[in-house]
């Protein structure tokens, strides 16, 4: 487990460290890592994932529940295993009897159909209290009000809306005109008692910054006459946002802990927190600098990051425990992308901090985290670098530092979709760092080390926890540098050079066939480096880059080697691959939707109900581009011919007029299976600005096409696929051009439907002139598509 220090004087972090000095050799000889006797091993934790996004936890009668964003709930009895309880603001939610009706009032002034990041609290009359919101998103209009209920799980019933924002040229809650660069975006509550019992809310988003507001805990509801009540952090539209406070009563402090940069995978959301000795603030990072002074800089463009990302203490964000040939365990590694929402919680004396976050080349997909949490010889916040997998063994005590790790450096603090990539650490037993950080370092105590690198000194926990890639227990260590950036540790096997050398060949794998190009590794495991010759590099290069023949060529048979070197260690691996040759006649499926569904050149499409395997379902058929168009109700799809196409080369190209968009609600979507497949969504999947996207998942990629398809009028739309290659239009207009898009369609299984999918709402207005082809398009070709 991450073990708890006990703080009873805070010391300078130079002071201290300083004085470890003295007995730093001694503690580094005294007891050599090899010869201590093995720690116990714990059982291998039994992992299962919910999706809520913006967790907030609260725990009732030993079970653990977290409420999030779009009324996502889940629970688990261990922190380890989650099911999913509840999703979708809608009538079929358990959490409200019909949650649309219960908070009408909130939805409607917000201008949405969805609500954000709750808070669910226990009042002291018993019942559980959910401070809700709802906001438009692409503005600061929202509202925050009041359910309750008898069961954490609802129903609950609204009270009242005690907050709103973004009433434009209005008297806001304090009196004034709203100013969306002052006032808050009514967002994210977080209620939290302090040491002598008072009830706060802090919350807040972007716009103004983060507020806090004491509450009345008979009735919930803030006590009169705050206005919007105390500013605490942002302004000037800093995307800050998230808050959720934790008080410690051994150290005295109010831990502030927000999320800064942009909720989506590219949007670069981080953890940082900030710390005051009083609830209200002023919360200060480790410079000392009041949070409530952060804020961007009205002189640059909205949303500017660059100058609020040196503050706070930065826990974690963007990163890569990455995998390369020879490594331990399989596929490309383990680490996060925009993590954030967080909630700190402590269990049984053991903090910990609860977060969503979407991962490296996944795309959208997120899900709930828990790590453990510490505090630092001086009162601040360290998060273990690995999600908790359970309590380990008392033998996880002993410090077993020596040896080479994979380290990620969360400096520098910048907010962007950088990701901060795990690199060779090696700590020897004589108290050197070699590798791609270099110093010194000793031992403090049983649980703690201390690295001297570039002038800062570490003070790093050590725990023991579980490795999910490699499928066993690991040593790992988390510190903070003195810019307040997350220094994270995890602890690697080191064998010989030739051993390395024979990992790495026996690792390396590559298809049969291919039409995509090959990413060929060129470093493998410690430092083993892998260069690559081919037989044939006009149709795959020594980079990977593959052309394939002309049609009415025969297919190319090409041999791949990789020679392997570590040190004075080599071996040479070699591989056939077919690279087939293009085949592809055109168009190969038509849809004039002129009064039924009927289909040139294939078979006639079916009515579906909202899902692609439900009945029902109604199409009916109205003005179009040329003669008739599809009607989509909402309520209703088409399923259209198995296997219209597969391989790595194909079209589309069809004319849409929505009546409205809807975040995930595909147009067209084609699947090889409920893992695989692709989407043309008009409005994107939820992230920022809502761009019409052509998605895929579950090898997720996002082909953002810069823009919405308006409402109510017609546009052309048309993409390619060709062997990794991606190309989109949007009236004739070439928008996206973009490398590595998953081969999906492998064979004539694959299922093809309009306006369904299996999961999401359906598509609403109307549809014409769909064409599928085998083949790619020009931008000629598009352009005579897209003039009618």
């Amino acid at each position: 487990m991450f073990h708890r220090v006990v703080i009873p004087v805070l010391a300078s972090r130079r002071s201290k460290a300083l004085a470890a000095l003295a007995v730093g050799a001694a503690l580094i000889g005294a007891t050599p890592a090899d010869a201590r006797p093995p720690a116990a091993t714990p059982p291998a934790p039994e992992f299962a994932d919910a999706t809520v996004h913006d967790p907030d936890h609260i725990e009732v009668d030993g079970v653990h529940y977290v409420f999030g964003s779009h009324l996502q709930v889940a629970r688990s009895d261990d922190l380890v295993a989650w099911e999913q309880v509840a999703e979708g603001v809608n009538d079929a939610n358990p959490i409200f009897d019909d949650v649309t009706e219960e908070l009408e009032e909130a939805l409607d002034w917000a201008q949405s159909d969805t609500l954000w990041a709750p808070d669910v609290t226990r009042l002291p009359d018993g019942r559980f209290a959910m401070y809700y919101n709802a906001c438009k998103g692409d503005s600061p209009r929202s509202a925050m009000g009041l359910a309750v209920a008898d069961k954490v799980t609802g129903p609950y019933k609204h009270q009242g809306i005690f907050l709103k924002s973004g009433m434009w040229g209005e008297e806001s809650e304090d009196g004034t005109v709203y100013d969306a660069t002052v006032h808050p975006n009514v967002v994210d509550p977080d209620v939290f008692t302090d040491a002598d019992g008072r009830w706060w809310m802090v919350y807040g988003s972007f716009s103004g910054g983060i507020f806090i507001l004491e509450l009345d805990p008979a009735t919930g509801f803030p006590l009169p006459d705050q206005g919007y009540g105390t500013h605490l952090w942002g302004g000037n539209h800093s995307r800050i946002e998230g808050p959720a406070v934790q008080y410690d009563a051994e150290t005295g402090y109010y831990y502030l802990f927000v999320t800064y940069g942009g909720l989506d995978a590219t949007g670069g959301y981080n953890v940082r927190v900030a710390r005051s000795t009083a609830p209200d603030g002023p919360y200060v990072d480790m410079s000392g600098r009041d949070m409530a002074d952060v804020k961007a800089d009205p002189t640059k463009p909205l949303f500017d990051d660059a100058t609020i990302a040196p503050t706070a203490v930065k826990l974690l964000g963007n990163h890569e425990f990455s995998r390369v040939p020879g490594d331990p365990g399989t596929g490309r590694g383990i680490g996060y992308v925009s993590s954030g929402g967080s909630s700190p919680i402590t269990v049984d004396g053991q903090s910990y901090l609860i977060f969503h976050t979407r991962f490296p080349g996944q795309g959208e997909l997120h899900q709930v985290r828990v790590h453990e949490m510490e505090l630092d010889p001086h009162g601040w916040p360290v998060v273990a670098p690995l999600r908790y997998g359970g309590e380990a063994s008392d033998a996880t005590k002993r410090a077993d530092a020596v040896g080479t790790w994979s380290v990620v450096d969360h400096a520098p603090k910048d907010i962007d979709t950088d990701v901060h990539r795990a690199q060779a650490v090696t700590l020897t037993q004589e108290g050197e760092v070699t590798g791609a950080l270099t110093g010194t370092w000793e031992r403090d105590g049983q649980s703690r080390i201390l690295l001297h690198l570039d002038g800062d000194v570490i003070e790093a926990e050590l725990s023991r926890q579980f490795d999910p890639n490699r499928a066993e227990w690991v040593w790992t260590f988390s510190g903070l540098r003195d810019s307040g950036a997350a220094l994270w540790g995890v602890r690697t096997e080191l064998v010989s050079p030739a051993e390395a050398v024979q990992r790495v060949a026996d690792d390396l794998n590559l298809p049969d066939t291919t039409s995509t190009d090959l990413l060929l590794p060129t470093v493998g495991t410690q430092g083993s480096t892998i260069a690559w010759a081919s037989s044939v590099p006009a149709v795959i290069s020594p980079d990977g880059d593959v052309t394939r023949p002309a049609r009415g060529e025969a297919d190319a048979v090409v041999t791949l080697t990789a020679t392997i070197t570590n040190g004075d260690a080599t071996a040479e691996v070699s591989f056939q691959v077919t690279v087939p040759a293009r085949s592809g006649t055109g168009l190969v499926a038509s849809y004039g939707f002129d009064g039924d569904l009927t289909g040139t050149l294939t078979g006639t499409g079916t009515v579906t109900g909202p899902k692609i395997p439900d009945q029902g379902g109604t199409i009916t058929y109205a003005e179009g581009v040329t003669g008739q168009a599809a009607v989509f109700d909402g309520a209703s799809g088409v399923r259209l011919p198995d296997g219209l196409v597969h391989g790595p080369t194909w079209s589309v190209s069809l004319w849409l007029n929505p009546a409205e968009t809807r975040a995930f609600t595909t147009s067209f979507f084609a699947a090889q299976s409920t893992e695989s497949w692709v989407s043309l969504l008009p409005e994107g999947h939820g992230g920022v600005g809502g761009n019409t996207m052509l998605w895929s998942g579950t090898a997720w990629y996002d082909a953002d096409l810069g823009r919405r398809i308006p409402t109510n009028e017609w546009t052309h739309v048309a993409f390619t696929v060709d062997a990794g290659d991606v190309v989109a239009w949007l009236d004739g207009e070439r928008v996206y051009e973009g490398a590595g898009f998953p081969d999906v369609l492998k064979d004539s299984t694959a299922v093809f439907a309009l306006g369904v999918n299996w999961w999401d709402l359906p598509y609403r207005g109307l549809m014409d002139e769909l064409r599928v082809y085998d083949d790619v398009l020009t931008d000629l070709q598009v352009a005579e598509l897209a003039a009618g």
